[in-house]
């Protein structure tokens, strides 16, 4: 998605987010934003995790190693 997007078009987006929001707003929009995106990968890294151990108990240990030294 960000591999089209070009210097000048970045500047330019730069440029509109501070006109809209202002040179005093701008740190705490970047905070919020990286905020969101850390919770939103925790979500979905926890997410992830809740499905992987959901697998290892329907499939029981046997069946797990079993499944293991097949793909290898």
């Amino acid at each position: 998605m960000f591999g089209r997007l070009g210097t000048q078009e970045l500047v330019l987006i730069f440029a509109l987010v501070l006109l809209v929001f202002g040179p005093k707003k701008l740190p705490e929009i970047g905070r919020s934003l990286g905020k969101g995106l850390r919770e939103f990968k925790q979500a979905t890294n926890e997410f992830k995790e809740s499905i992987n151990i959901e697998d290892i108990e329907e499939k029981g240990p046997e069946k797990l190693d079993a499944a293991e030294t097949k793909e290898a």
